[in-house]
């Protein structure tokens, strides 16, 4: 099993990505630790969003208020709704979250059932629990759980992969070829991208662009590609490097197959309405281009943006990292192209999109949903007493040493012609 932590400080985001696959049939509420039941036993996002509040109110100087975890076990595995709810509560007990809010969701929009738990590392004092070693002492959790509960065993390669961080390109550090070689040789592997644009959105994030060449070659057309680090401000900031360099994965012709696979993969792909739908709900309860980012990221997704040299935003790119794959907007549907984003962040026209006919809105209330006394509750039960992040996704990756693989390469074909 593998656990993923997610730090963030936006709970109301955290809650509606998980509430909006319960109100679609797409998962359930497992557990409510510390946070009150209804009468009727229906929620909504502005409920459980409320009982946080006396949590975050208190809050001291903690940036990122909010955990969202998921346990993920092998989808070999059967695990039951009781022994979900189970193995949340040993988990957040051992985490040190026993005595803090937290919601369990069930997850069945795709083929691996997991949950999710959503909680926030506020105590009701206002100081932060403690999360140093957070990473170490979830994997021991898991593999106690694993035992109890009779699991398949992650691998040693996904057991690293909670330790282990991908990094961007850092083009003042040198050794830019070996750096940009650790990221182009694996994300096709990795992830589903159907053009040159949306691969490039994807090789921004590591502050890596690609540029296709052309030329000619005993009187043929020859297409090439090169690679180049970008500065933060997304400027080139090397010299190109040929896709030769970094072998056939790299290159033209085996992206183009990649992409004509990609396309097909990404026409029946089960992520298209699930982030189509996180999407509409983050231009919903966000009002600028900052927020809307912000609240996408803590789920897992980046935006890219292309905007051109009049600052008119002429692409959009979602980069859903639980899926792998990589979307324009307006594959995702008409109402998300990059025009109707201009018209939004640049001419104050925000996009009226019905959810399901009914729109989400941070006003509503939970007058509707009458508690079993909600503060005097919280009160009188407490104690006195990263991110889901793109680069841990590549972890293979961390620790070859590229330079040394082109030697062991170079020899061999020599020891060849030698024999030849």
């Amino acid at each position: 099993m593998i656990a993923k932590i997610g730090k963030g400080s936006n709970m109301y985001g955290a809650i509606l990505y998980n509430q909006h696959k319960v109100d679609r049939e797409n998962g359930a509420v497992l557990l409510l630790n510390k946070i009150p039941d209804t009468v009727d036993g229906r929620y909504s996002v502005a409920y459980f969003n409320k009982c946080f509040e006396p949590y975050l109110s208190a809050n001291i100087k903690t940036e990122k208020t909010v955990r969202h975890i998921s346990l993920n076990p092998d989808p070999k595995d059967n695990v039951n709704d009781e022994q979900f709810t189970e193995m949340a509560s040993v988990y957040m007990e051992r985490m040190g979250y026993g005595n803090q809010p937290y919601i369990v969701f069930k997850h069945t929009d795709i083929d691996r059932t997991h949950i999710h738990i959503v909680s926030t590392c506020v105590g009701i004092d206002g100081k932060k629990i403690p999360d140093d070693y957070d990473h170490p002492r979830s994997m021991a959790i898991c593999r106690d759980l694993e035992h109890k509960y009779n699991l398949h065993k992650a691998t040693e390669q996904e057991q690293k992969q909670g330790n282990k961080v991908f990094k961007p390109v850092d083009y003042q550090r040198g050794d830019i070829k070996s750096q940009i070689a650790s990221v182009v040789r694996h994300l096709p592997k990795y992830y589903s991208f159907s053009t040159m644009g949306s691969y490039n959105a994807l090789l921004s994030l590591f502050n890596i662009t690609a540029e296709e060449v052309k030329g000619e070659r005993n009187g043929q057309t020859v297409n090439g590609l090169v690679y180049m680090a970008l500065d933060d401000k997304g400027e080139k900031a090397s010299n190109p490097f040929k896709a030769s360099l970094f072998g056939k994965d790299a290159g033209v012709a085996q992206l183009q197959k990649h992409f004509e696979q990609s396309k097909e993969k990404l026409k029946t792909h089960s992520a298209r309405s699930v982030l189509k739908n996180t999407v509409e709900l983050a231009i919903h309860t966000t009002n600028n281009e900052t927020d809307f980012k912000k609240q996408l990221t803590e789920q897992g997704i980046n935006t890219v943006v292309r905007r051109n040299n009049e600052g008119r935003i002429y692409g959009i790119t979602f980069i859903d990292h639980e899926s792998r794959s990589v979307w324009n907007g307006s594959a995702l549907d008409r109402n998300l192209s990059a025009n109707v984003f201009n018209d939004w962040w640049h001419n104050g026209n925000k996009p009226e999109l019905n959810i399901q006919g009914s729109p989400v809105s941070k006003t509503n209330t939970v007058d509707d949903l009458p508690t079993k006394d909600l503060f005097e509750f919280i009160s009188q039960e407490h104690s006195p007493n990263s991110d889901i992040g793109l680069f841990n996704l590549l972890t293979e990756a961390q620790g070859e040493d590229y330079e040394e693989e082109q030697f062991a390469k170079q020899m061999k074909r020599k020891t060849r012609r030698r024999k030849l």
